[in-house]
């Protein structure tokens, strides 16, 4: 039997949602103001997981003005065995201002994984984190967090369920109230409920997105409860095993709870599927923080854990214990190995269609901006805002699954005014970014490279590091280790790398860096790599890209 490591799917995968079709096995995660949106993973060994497409990828959600981190919230996949459909459920959350948190959710289906999906039928907008419930007599149901707003009741409210019409949208009778939490770790979410041996049984989400984070579960005979909680008063998956008395409070980070025995941080949010070998694994979110710090770039990437039912039909971790570990067990009589490249990125545009990985922030891929046919052998990225905009930035992003890699290309660009830029750089959202890119001399008469800096709202242009590139063309490459970044390049008259500028320090982009307020995470979005063209100018520049290429070291 093979030993699998987490995080299985490393980079921003937060909340997975994970089914079993036959010998197939599908995660759906977030994906906040990137589009497309919400990601799908495949794998048939539970190792090895491939991004195959996105659910939300026709123009169903407009991300356009989304602030960190609101937009398409913690998806969740079902599949219903009686019509042979794949059902996705998601939150699309537009406001945050005021803790409101004012989000609409929706359902959408289709007859293949890989779609098309259906138009999005409304469910509710009483809270977020959607999940369905199929039940073997032909009933559906919803169960969701409802958003508590009064002053003085239990933040962030209760888990509620209510019977869900998926054919016309809205719900059949009530929303029933049925926990406000099976611990004392507070702040319920996440709700998703399962069907074994007679007993509905409820996974939650507690403890905030934080180091306090946990998978909590409870029981019920009947759909709608009263639901019994773990009788152990726990997690049954947690990083961070130690008490944690936290009722009332809406959401935090929870630093005091940080495990420094645990590679592994912020376990939590579940999500369980049975094995065709029947065998039992919750899918949940993770981080991993820079060493010495609590910045977590990666954000919150998804892992495994195999799991069990004890002898008083209780869920509980494979080793008795409910300490999420950073290997599992994988799944009996399936050999695998574990690719240590899958993650790697190499893309040189010959084809018609570009990297599937390949995300945009706020603004939808369209081949009117970006596209491999104007000049075929490279992608074509057509400036238009500045990186601060959250509307229209001309960004193609990949997302970082390493700590430690290379990220680099090769571009030409011809700016004819200072306001046009092009080139590669780091980004967590509009406020926060590092952009080595090709531009104007302020004098207007040639090209150089200069790095232009977004770091908590504040612009930084790095003046005194900048370099001539004779042919509008150059090779740039960013060395990443541990948040610092290394910039170096290479022109087409020199064949060695030389370095631009010192390292640049960017643990702030991380969860952690962006404006959070003390005891708060600031966002959940992570690290991405990105090549863009900006034109503040007359919207005609664009910039030729030959390649991109991730290395992970």
């Amino acid at each position: 039997m093979s030993r699998i490591q987490n995080p299985i799917i490393p980079g921003m995968a937060p909340d997975p949602s994970i089914i079993r079709v036959g010998a197939d096995y599908y995660i759906a995660t977030s994906t906040f103001h990137w589009t497309p949106a919400v990601q799908i993973f495949h794998s048939t060994d539970l190792a090895n997981w491939q991004l195959i497409g996105y659910a939300l990828n026709h123009g169903e959600v407009d991300l356009r003005g989304t602030n960190t981190p609101a937009g398409i919230w913690a998806p969740h996949l079902s599949y219903d065995p009686r019509t042979k459909k794949f059902w996705l459920a998601y939150s699309h959350m537009q406001n945050m201002a005021g803790r409101e948190f004012n989000s609409d959710s929706f359902a959408v289906s289709a007859d293949s994984i890989t779609g098309p999906w259906s138009k999005p039928v409304y469910l509710t907008s009483i809270g977020f984190d959607p999940a369905v419930f199929h039940d073997d007599d032909g009933k559906h149901y919803a169960a969701i967090l409802e958003w508590e707003t009064r002053t003085g009741y239990q933040a962030p409210g209760h888990i509620v369920i209510a019977e869900v019409d998926l054919e016309n949208g809205g719900i059949i009778g009530d929303w029933h109230r049925v926990t406000t939490g099976f611990t004392t770790r507070g702040c319920a979410e996440a709700p998703q409920l399962y069907k074994h041996n007679g007993y509905y049984y409820l996974l939650i989400a507690a403890g905030g997105t934080g180091y306090g984070h946990g998978v909590e579960i409870g029981r019920s005979k009947t759909v709608f409860g009263p639901y019994e909680p773990n009788p152990t008063g726990e997690p049954i998956i947690t990083s961070s095993p130690h008490h944690l008395f936290s009722l009332g409070d809406p959401d935090a980070g929870h630093f005091e709870m940080f495990n420094p025995n645990s590679l592994m941080q912020k376990a939590g949010h579940g999500s369980l599927v049975h094995t065709q070998t029947d065998e039992w694994y919750v899918a949940h979110l993770m981080s991993r923080p820079l060493p010495g710090q609590k910045k977590n770039p990666l954000g919150r990437e998804t892992s495994l854990q195999k799991m069990q039912w004890n002898a008083d039909g209780w869920l509980e971790m494979a080793d008795g214990s409910n300490l999420a570990k950073m290997s599992f067990e994988g799944l009996k009589d399936v050999p695998t190995t574990q690719s240590t490249t899958q993650f790697d990125i190499n893309d040189n545009f010959t084809g018609d269609t570009y990297d599937v990985r390949f995300m945009t922030p706020y603004r939808t891929q369209a081949v009117s901006w970006v596209n491999t046919t104007e000049n075929p052998g490279h992608l074509r990225i057509h400036g238009h805002n500045s990186f601060f905009s959250q509307v229209n930035p001309s960004i193609m992003a990949t997302r970082a699954t390493s700590l430690d890699y290379t990220v680099q290309t090769k571009l030409t660009f011809h700016p004819d005014h200072y306001s046009e830029t092009a080139g590669l750089g780091l980004y967590y959202d509009s406020n926060n970014w590092l952009y080595a890119r090709l531009c104007q001399d302020d004098t207007e008469d040639h090209t150089v490279l200069r790095v232009l800096q977004a770091k908590l709202g504040d612009r930084v242009d790095h003046l005194f590091d900048e370099v001539t590139v004779p042919d509008d063309t150059a090779e740039i490459r960013l060395d990443y280790h541990q948040g610092i970044a290394q910039i170096s390049y290479r022109r087409t008259d020199t064949a060695d790398w030389q370095p631009l500028g010192d390292n640049f320090d960017v643990t702030y982009l991380s969860d952690e860096g962006v404006n959070g307020a003390p005891g708060e995470i600031g966002g959940f979005t992570a690290l991405f790599n990105f090549i863009g063209a900006v034109d503040a100018h007359q919207l005609q520049s664009f910039a030729d890209f030959d390649y991109y290429t991730v290395k992970n070291n």
